[in-house]
């Protein structure tokens, strides 16, 4: 996987589990290929979307493994690399290149939020594991630890599989910070869903998307306008999409999104405890914005579907 590669619309898939809590390997292949047919130019699997925290060493290789073999080389497989400890980081991505993943999205340790010495530390013992081209992943609001523009240049200097960055502060002028000291040198990727059309038309070149697990054709035709700076037709499409976007940056996101899911007959609600699954009042007030937003659908199709 090269730099270039690292463009487009990358789904951070959820984790399909079935009534006794088990993986559903059978609807997450499907799922994989379902968005890879609908135009997405990546997968991203065991993020924090994808409840990764959550899963056991084993069943995360599990999902790779079936991710792997119903991508069948259509489009890059990133693995998400996280965890506690360095070193169970670095024996998962050195598994992900064994299983024929072809990147990987490297998130600073879980609890812990150490200096940059520190943080320096974790991120290149894990980008040295494996020759795979590494994303950067920047998410200070959810995991504590801010990687600077200047923090992420060192790296980008450090390691030459350091390929992009995806940003979830929140902050469109990080991406334009980025461009400015980094030039080409990586590919920037929206990391909010509600984020996306400000930071594509400011230069970015992806978008790892988690509404994408419902509307894939959408999302995808979402970045594109944005991407070929057709502001007008991408504001109207993002109009419609942003209260379903903004699902990405609540608390209970993953509960949120695999709602949206449900209701479009692609997945259902299941999720690892600690999440529970949502309160009466949360779910009957998330239906009613997913069901208007369903409703509007055909007034935007021409849009999605030019």
């Amino acid at each position: 996987m090269q730099k270039s590669d690292w463009r487009g619309v990358f789904p951070a898939i959820t984790t399909p589990f079935r009534a006794d809590g088990s993986v559903d390997e059978a609807f997450l292949a499907e799922h994989v290929d379902w968005l890879v047919r609908s135009g997405c130019r990546g997968i991203v699997a065991l993020g924090s979307l994808g409840e990764g925290a959550t899963l056991r060493e084993a069943e995360k290789v599990r999902i790779l493994e079936v991710c792997r073999g119903a991508i069948r080389g259509r489009v890059p497989l990133v693995a998400a690399i996280s965890g506690l400890a360095t070193q169970a980081c670095v024996e998962l991505a050195r598994a992900a290149e064994a299983i024929g993943c072809d990147g990987l999205m490297v998130l600073p340790a879980y609890v812990y939020r150490g200096d940059w010495r520190e943080t320096e530390a974790h991120f290149s013992a894990i980008i040295e594991a494996t020759s795979l081209s590494c994303m950067l992943y920047n998410n200070p609001i959810a995991y504590g630890t801010d990687l600077s523009v200047r923090d992420i240049e060192e790296l980008a200097a450090r390691h030459e599989n350091v390929h992009a960055v995806k940003d979830s502060s929140g902050d469109v002028r990080r991406l334009t910070a980025l461009r400015e000291r980094l030039g080409a040198r990586l590919a920037l990727f929206a990391g909010l869903d509600d984020m996306v059309t400000e930071a594509t038309l400011m230069g970015g070149d992806g978008w790892i998307a988690g509404l994408a697990n419902a509307f894939p054709e959408e999302s995808v035709r979402l970045f594109e306008l944005a991407h070929s700076g057709n502001a007008e037709e991408a504001r109207r499409l993002y109009e419609w999409f942003l209260p379903l976007l903004r699902f990405d940056t609540l608390p209970k996101f993953v509960q949120l999104i695999k709602l949206v899911q449900a209701e479009v007959g692609r997945g259902n609600e299941a999720v690892r405890a600690p999440r529970l699954p949502l309160s009466q009042t949360e779910r009957a007030e998330a239906l009613a914005v997913i069901r208007e937003r369903i409703a509007l659908l055909g007034r935007t199709a021409a849009i999605a579907s030019a």
